[in-house]
């Protein structure tokens, strides 16, 4: 375990690559899909919330800027031409999950919940950018993504009571960033489309 003060350092990480997604994103560099860019605008700011409320710490700074930095991305893409917005029954699910985990926790006051069904509703999410990532690395930006590894593989370091609310977002975020990370830089869908041909 490392001191739990190097949160702000993996934050001030995702930060850097969170401005530089938000200028590619204004340049027209980058297509962000506005779906997934909302939603992990959402869930993470309400998993936060349930975090501050389950005590959390400094820890829920590590989602909080999950939730900023696409916040910033998403109100960026308005000004992209090639961000797409295309709201599928999909779509409307993820929100709705999302929206559903504010309400259980309103309810319930039970801040685990609305982690989970954020985690859950984030997930759905990614899956547009997964797939764009995997299909047309080209429009993406690895740069956001390995430094919001770094910042939540911090945050995972800095944990000394492995309860759900502690580890839960921070561990979510680290395997899906690794996994667009990893599909942006190797552009393994094109790396496979070669190798089956």
């Amino acid at each position: 375990m490392i001191n739990e003060n190097f949160v702000f350092v993996g934050v001030a990480l995702q930060a850097i690559g969170g401005a530089g997604y938000f200028l590619d994103t204004l340049k027209g560099r980058v297509k962000p899909n506005k779906v997934s860019w909302f939603l992990w605008m959402l869930a993470p700011l309400i998993a936060f919330s349930a975090m501050i409320s389950q005590g959390v710490g400094v820890l829920a700074l590590t989602t909080f800027i999950s939730g900023f930095v696409p916040l910033l991305v998403f109100i960026a893409s308005f000004f992209n031409k090639n961000s797409s917005w295309v709201l599928s029954k999909f779509d409307f699910v993820c929100g709705s999950l999302s929206l559903l985990g504010l309400a259980l926790w309103l309810i319930t006051k039970v801040g685990n919940i609305a982690i989970f069904f954020s985690i859950f509703a984030d997930g759905l999410a990614s899956i547009p950018t997964i797939v764009k990532s995997y299909k047309e690395p080209e429009t993406e930006s690895d740069l956001v993504y390995l430094m919001a590894v770094i910042n939540s593989g911090i945050a995972l370091l800095t944990i000394n009571i492995w309860k759900f609310e502690n580890y839960g977002f921070p561990l979510y975020l680290f395997i899906l960033d690794i996994l667009l990370v990893v599909l942006i830089r190797f552009k393994l869908g094109k790396f496979i489309s070669n190798f089956r041909k």
